[in-house]
């Protein structure tokens, strides 16, 4: 069988740009949330999230282009080049053909979506800019991504909501272990920050709206918690066979070794309140491992500040580790970085890959007081050293998408 490994990281968040400078921010426990200001938030019900802050595309891509791509395009371009570059990765040298590129989006163009449909009632729809299919469109990421570096292997953009990152890494390794591709780039982009997207999910009740204390809002687990925090940014992975990555000398992360996905069937925004289907993805892919309870030192959960999710995700834990639950470490990455929506899970995968190689597990900040709800072993405020050999990442999306990635240390 062929195994996959992990031989680069890319990042682009709220709180740092590239690998280190994202870990060392993540390890000091950096807060990422703040008043927006990269637009007008006069109409914002809430004017607070996670926001990435003098991002400038033209270090990605030349001006032309930037203009004519969304946001969400470039964070995919900038994450992706910073992942081929981590990687030490030739890609000119690469099989063409066995060369992919799956990075996925939860809502795309969102804001090419806004503009557009603003100058159509303003001004007709003869004024609609030619580029704004183009723009808007979620699996334009990838064709950005495949076209720079010339990747003409399979080509995925998964939309999953939340869950989309580590479907797109799982249906990756799957792609790789039958052998239609030897390197794939997945991942996740969002770039949802923007009124509309904002009134939206404020009208469900579903973020956080403590305007008094912006940077207390995301606090995964905590009986205080209200609601989550958006957040945007990308992370992509280099994703290759272990032979491949061998005979180049690459460094490896860690080996992808199991992935789960599931669907809760239960309600369109809501978890199962049992959470079932986050329990069955994470025994899927624990069992694709080969792994017992016991074998995982650690889990890089979904920890979205919800009051259903976190409580739903505590009760899957618990259904899966039984009495070893209280020895597995728990974190949030979240706290720090809000939510980034289709990007998250591959976010909180470079954060759960560095606490592989260090054996430092970031903080959960604002974590005050753990709601007993929420009966697992979260990391508080402070960054603390456990040897990791063994790690899940949990992801579960609106629609009730549930998908889990299991990594371990590489050992050939």
């Amino acid at each position: 069988m062929r195994r996959v490994v992990v031989t680069g990281l890319g990042v682009v968040s709220p709180i740092a740009t590239g690998r280190e400078n994202y870990w060392q921010a993540l390890k000091a426990g950096k807060n990422g949330i703040g008043p927006y200001t990269t637009f007008d938030v006069t109409d914002c019900p809430v004017p607070f999230g996670a926001e990435i802050k003098d991002f400038d595309p033209s270090q990605w891509m030349d001006n032309k282009e930037a203009k004519r791509s969304d946001r969400v395009i470039q964070f995919a371009v900038a994450a992706a080049d910073l992942a081929v570059t981590d990687a030490k990765l030739d890609t000119a040298s690469l099989d063409p053909h066995k060369f992919g590129v799956y990075i996925g989006s939860g809502q795309g163009g969102i804001e090419t979506t806004f503009n557009n449909f603003k100058t159509m009632m303003e001004k007709g729809a003869k004024r609609v800019s030619p580029f704004f299919i183009p723009m808007m469109i979620s699996n334009m990421s990838t064709a950005y991504v495949a076209i720079k570096h010339h990747a003409q292997g399979p080509n995925m953009c998964v939309v999953t909501a939340c869950a989309t990152s580590v479907h797109s890494m799982g249906e990756a390794y799957h792609t790789i272990i039958r052998d239609d591709a030897d390197v794939i780039l997945a991942g996740g982009t969002e770039a949802a920050l923007r009124s509309i997207s904002i009134a939206g999910f404020a009208a469900m009740k579903a973020i956080s709206t403590r305007m008094d204390a912006p940077e207390k809002a995301s606090r995964p687990f905590d009986i205080d918690r209200d609601g989550f925090v958006m957040g945007e940014g990308a992370g992509v992975l280099v994703l290759e066979e272990l032979e491949h990555a061998l005979k180049r000398g690459a460094h490896i992360y860690a080996e992808l070794v199991g992935y789960g996905s599931t669907c809760d069937a239960s309600h369109i925004t809501a978890p199962d309140p049992e959470g079932n289907g986050a329990a069955r993805a994470m025994r899927k892919a624990m069992a694709h491992a080969k792994w017992l309870p016991e074998d995982v030192d650690y889990i890089n959960a979904h920890g979205t500040s919800t009051p259903l999710n976190d409580k739903m995700e505590a009760m899957a834990i618990r259904s899966v580790f039984g009495e070893h639950t209280d020895k597995v470490l728990v974190n949030s990455t979240k706290s720090m970085i809000g939510h980034c929506l289709g990007a998250a899970g591959a976010l909180e995968t470079v954060a759960a890959m560095q606490s592989i190689q260090e054996g430092i597990i970031h903080p959960t900040i604002n974590l005050d007081t753990l709601d007993p709800e929420c009966a697992i072993n979260v990391v508080g405020s402070r960054a603390v050293e456990k040897n990791v050999s063994r790690f899940l990442v949990n992801s579960f999306g609106f629609g009730g998408h549930n998908g889990v990635a299991a990594f371990q240390k590489f050992e050939d």
